[in-house]
């Protein structure tokens, strides 16, 4: 089968590498994909903003399957103009509805959701400019460090973390009134600090039934030991060490069977991945947050532990075989550390040469912020490209990631170097 994957990072470019690996791969296209996923198959440049432009490549090209990297088109509605078109109603969109891509389009959207199902997370309020004062209360009647939410899309940077309950105000005045984070902070969440260490749960899900897939442990800030500003990521490890059979079958009670019962109850149409962003507090896992897609970069690590033929899972949901199929997952540990353009998150330079890669052969290359022009392979972004790599413990893993990550250079490349460190 003819298949399209949507988005241009390294999620996108483990999907390709997966996908690619199936019998059933015909043609495989990259919409816009980057300079890795030319390798693997034939990148189309089209805004994922332009549905109409996407149909139209869609129906010449024969596709059967479309898989959705990145939030922006799921929140945008593109399996709702699937399904309304008669044309593209037959075509296989993995990503949820609109409606349902706002648990993580709305975080105010999601902590409802929550409290209406029962699922634990942390007790919030949300507040905008018609009732700033009572944000400014509420962040008194809380206990120090304070949480702060842009209720919008924010490219995984709309969340700080204060101290100071002054500090506090004057950040949740800036988010609301001056529109730090844009349209996305004209809502902001306040939610009590939960004090645990972060992990993610992955499902794949039909409607219907689901399949949990490997666990992971992301580093979102850019200093070492977990300081100083968030990323999109910097590394992962799956699977999360402390996270048992027994804790798993805990989440599954608690968080993701509830989840899935409150979607149907809820008729919000849901085919595609969930990720859940969740906490261990004490030993109890509460949600920090939805995602309706697979992270980036715990994708570099979930998806290379899958043994079995992702696409056939994925036909599964197309055809009604969703439940009857089997996932099998590699016993490993899989690490990436992520290279990324110096001065990233703020601001930064691209376009310049990358050497080394072609002296990798022990690690998973996965290209995110990258484009090959005048026969050279170059920087095009903040986050430029993850090293993944498998060991039997996770300092293996790690191990083998930066010995490849030292044969790689270009100018300002940085990485963290105590990936795992908390673990």
């Amino acid at each position: 089968m003819n298949v399209l994957i949507l988005g241009s990072g390294g999620r996108e470019n483990a999907f390709a590498w997966k996908i690619a690996k199936s019998s059933s791969c015909g043609q495989l296209y990259i919409c816009p994909g980057n300079a890795g996923t030319r390798l693997i198959g034939k990148n189309i440049n089209i805004s994922l903003a332009n549905f109409d432009e996407i149909k139209t490549f869609v129906l010449n090209k024969n596709i059967e399957m479309v898989i959705v990297g990145p939030e922006d088109p799921l929140v945008n509605g593109i399996y709702d103009f699937f399904k309304q078109d008669d044309l593209l109603k037959k075509i296989s969109v993995i990503g949820p509805s609109k409606k349902g891509a706002q648990l993580e389009g709305s975080k105010k959207f999601a902590k409802e959701f929550m409290l209406r199902n029962s699922i634990p997370t942390a007790k919030y309020k949300s507040f905008d400019k018609s009732n700033l004062s009572d944000g400014f209360n509420f962040l008194e009647s809380l206990e120090s460090p304070y949480v702060l939410k842009a209720d919008g899309l924010a490219a995984g940077k709309g969340v700080v973390i204060i101290n100071d309950v002054e500090e506090a105000k004057k950040e949740l005045s800036s988010m609301i009134l001056d529109g730090k984070f844009g349209c996305a902070s004209r809502t902001v969440v306040i939610e009590e600090f939960l004090d645990g260490i972060e992990m993610s749960v992955f499902i794949l899900t039909d409607g219907e039934s689901y399949k949990i897939l490997p666990s992971a442990k992301d580093y979102k800030q850019i200093g070492e030991n977990n300081t100083g500003l968030n990323t999109g990521g910097m590394g992962a490890i799956s699977p999360v060490p402390f996270l048992d059979r027994f804790y798993l079958e805990k989440i599954e009670n608690e968080i993701i069977k509830p989840t899935i019962l409150g979607l149907k109850k809820e008729s919000i149409e849901y085919v595609g991945f969930i990720f859940f962003g969740l906490i261990n507090v004490n030993d109890e896992p509460k949600v920090i947050e939805y995602n309706v897609r697979m992270g980036d970069p715990e994708t570099e690590v979930v998806i290379p532990r899958i043994k079995s033929d992702l696409l056939n899972l994925l036909k599964g949901i197309k055809d009604g075989t969703f439940s009857e199929k089997d996932l099998n997952v590699d016993d490993e540990v899989a690490a990436t550390v992520m290279l990324t353009s110096g001065g990233y998150p703020e601001k930064y330079s691209t376009g310049y040469e990358i050497s080394g890669v072609e002296d990798v052969d022990s690690s998973i290359v996965f290209h995110a912020g990258t484009k090959f022009e005048n026969e050279k392979l170059i920087t095009s972004g903040g986050r430029v490209m993850s090293i993944t790599s498998f060991g039997k413990t996770m300092e293996d893993a790690l191990k083998n990631s930066y010995e490849s990550v030292s044969k790689i250079n270009f100018k300002g490349k940085y990485y963290r170097t105590d990936i795992g460190f908390d673990l």
